[in-house]
C-alpha cells in the first residue's frame, strides 16, 4: 500500500492540472451551440490517454456526442477492469450566482470550484491518476470508457454498447459516477432510482375570459392544475399514485439533522412521506413538480386563465418498471381531473432503477481498498437518484462485477452553483481506485 500511496502523491500535481484543462471546456452537451466544446473535450480527454500507451479512439453512435475508447491489454492471466467516467457537464445556470468563474477552476479552502470539477470530469482524473500511477506495469488490463452525453439522458449509449460491445467487456466495471456517504466515509453504491418525466396539460376553456364577469362557476386551468398536482401525494407526502413499487433500504442510519442541513430545508419546513430517512430517499417512489407553465406575476391580466401545463418527475425504486411506473403516473393524472378539466400526459424521459447485487470476488476487492485508503469500513448506500444507464450495463455485460463508486460528497452540489471537489477525498478515491486494480489482479 506505502508504494502505491506514494504513487499517488506524485502523480496527483499532474492530475490535478489536467482535470483543471478539462474543466475549461464548457463541454455543456445540453446546449446544441456547445457542440465543439463536447468534441474538444472528447479530444483533449484522449489525448490523456494516448499519452499513457493506450490505444485510443473517439467513437460516436449515429448523431450522438463523442465518447473516447481507450485500451490497455491484460497481462497474461489478469482480469480486465472498465474504467467509466462522462466528460459532458450540465448548464451553469446564472453565472452570476457562482462565486468564481464556473469554468475557470478555483481553490477556496478544501475544495476546487467549478462545473464538472466533481461530476464528473474528477471521475476522469480518478481513473487517469490510478493509470499514472502504474506507468507501464498496470496489474490488469484497463479499459477507459468516457461517455459524452450522460448529462442529457444518454440518448445513443445503449447504441455505442452494443456496436462496441468487444471493446468494453470486462471482467468487472467501474462506474465513476455516484458518491460517498460522508466526508472520510466511502461508499458503495448498490441501489439507484429510475426515472419518468410527464408532462401534464390541463384546459377548461378555450380562451381567457374575464374574471369578474364568469369567476365563480367557470374554473381556471391553473386552479384546476393545482388541485390535480394535489393528489400525487397524501397528507402525510407520500406518493399517492397507485401501481408503484416501493421497498426496505440497507440498515443505514441517516440523522434527520444531518439531511436538514445538507438539503438546506427551511427550519420550520416539516419533513414528508413514513418511513425510515433512506427508504424515503433511496427505496421508494417520489415525486416533484420541477416547472409550470402558466403566465407570470408581473404580466398577469384580470382573466380565467384556460390552459396551464407542469412537468412532474417521477423517481421510480428499485426493483420496478419505469416503463409500467410511467403508466401508472399518466392513468393516475387523466383519472383524477378536477371538475371534468380536459388533461392530456405527454410522457418525457424514461430510465430504469437498479439494484446490484453486491456480492463476490470484484466487491470485496473493491471494500478492501476503500477500507485501505479511508481507514474506515465502507457502507453499502443507495442513490436518489438516478443513472439509468446502469441497467443497460447489467444487461450487456451480465456476468461483470459493477462497481458504483465516485468523487462526490453531500457538500459537493452537482449540477447546481458552486459545484466543488474535495480535494483531500479526492486522493483517497484515487488510491482507492489503485488499490482496487491491484487487488483485482492479486485475486485472479
Amino acid at each position: 500500500m506505502s508504494d502505491l500511496s506514494a504513487a499517488i502523491d506524485r502523480v496527483l500535481p499532474s492530475v490535478r492540472a489536467d482535470l483543471e484543462d478539462l474543466i475549461r471546456i464548457p463541454s455543456v452537451s445540453y446546449e446544441a451551440a456547445r457542440a465543439g466544446d463536447v468534441q474538444r473535450s472528447a479530444e483533449a480527454t484522449a489525448a490523456l490517454f494516448e499519452a499513457e500507451g493506450f490505444a485510443v479512439q473517439i467513437v460516436r453512435a449515429g448523431e450522438g456526442a463523442p465518447a473516447v475508447i481507450a485500451k490497455k491489454p491484460a497481462p497474461a492471466g489478469k482480469p480486465t477492469v472498465l474504467l467509466y467516467a462522462h466528460h459532458d457537464v450540465q448548464p451553469t445556470g446564472p453565472v452570476e450566482q457562482w462565486t468564481s468563474d464556473p469554468f475557470e477552476p478555483t481553490e477556496r479552502g478544501d475544495r476546487l470550484y467549478g462545473r464538472g470539477a466533481a461530476d464528473d470530469k474528477a471521475g476522469i482524473a480518478a481513473h487517469l491518476a490510478a493509470v499514472r500511477a502504474f506507468g507501464n506495469d498496470l496489474p490488469v488490463g484497463v479499459t477507459v470508457f468516457v461517455e459524452g452525453e450522460e448529462e442529457i439522458g444518454s440518448p445513443t449509449l445503449l447504441q455505442l454498447l452494443d456496436e462496441y460491445t468487444a471493446d468494453l467487456a470486462a471482467d468487472a466495471i467501474v462506474i465513476a459516477d455516484s458518491g460517498n456517504w460522508d466526508i472520510g466515509y466511502p461508499a458503495l453504491t448498490v441501489s439507484l432510482r429510475g426515472l419518468v418525466e410527464s408532462y401534464v396539460e390541463v384546459r377548461t376553456l378555450d380562451h381567457a375570459v374575464h374574471s369578474g364577469l364568469f369567476g365563480g362557476p367557470i374554473p381556471d386551468a391553473l386552479s384546476a392544475l393545482c388541485r390535480l398536482l394535489a393528489t400525487l401525494h397524501d397528507d402525510k407526502g407520500d406518493v399517492a399514485v397507485d401501481g408503484l413499487h416501493a421497498s426496505r433500504a440497507a440498515d443505514v442510519v441517516y440523522p434527520e439533522d444531518r439531511l436538514r442541513a445538507e438539503s438546506s430545508v427551511l427550519d420550520s419546513v416539516r419533513l414528508t412521506g413514513s418511513g425510515s430517512l433512506v427508504d424515503r430517499l433511496w427505496t421508494r417512489p417520489a415525486i416533484a413538480v420541477l416547472g409550470i407553465d402558466a403566465p407570470a406575476v408581473a404580466e398577469a391580466s384580470n382573466t380565467l386563465v384556460p390552459v396551464a401545463r407542469a412537468k412532474v418527475s417521477l423517481r421510480v425504486a428499485p426493483g420496478d418498471d419505469a416503463i409500467k411506473a410511467s403508466a401508472a403516473l399518466k392513468a393516475h393524472l387523466e383519472n383524477h381531473a378536477p371538475w371534468g378539466a380536459q388533461v392530456t400526459v405527454t410522457e418525457g424521459e424514461v430510465g430504469q432503477p437498479c439494484s446490484i447485487n453486491a456480492r463476490g470476488g470484484g466487491y470485496e476487492a473493491a471494500r478492501s481498498a476503500f477500507q485501505t485508503a479511508w481507514g474506515v469500513e465502507p457502507i453499502d448506500m443507495g442513490m436518489g437518484g438516478s443513472i439509468p444507464f446502469i441497467a443497460e450495463f447489467q444487461r450487456v455485460f451480465p456476468e461483470a462485477a459493477i462497481l458504483v463508486t465516485g468523487v462526490e460528497d453531500p457538500d459537493t452540489r452537482a449540477h447546481g452553483v458552486d459545484e466543488g471537489l474535495h480535494l483531500a477525498e479526492f486522493r483517497k478515491v484515487c488510491l482507492a481506485e489503485a488499490l482496487l486494480l491491484q487487488n483485482l489482479a492479486d485475486n485472479a
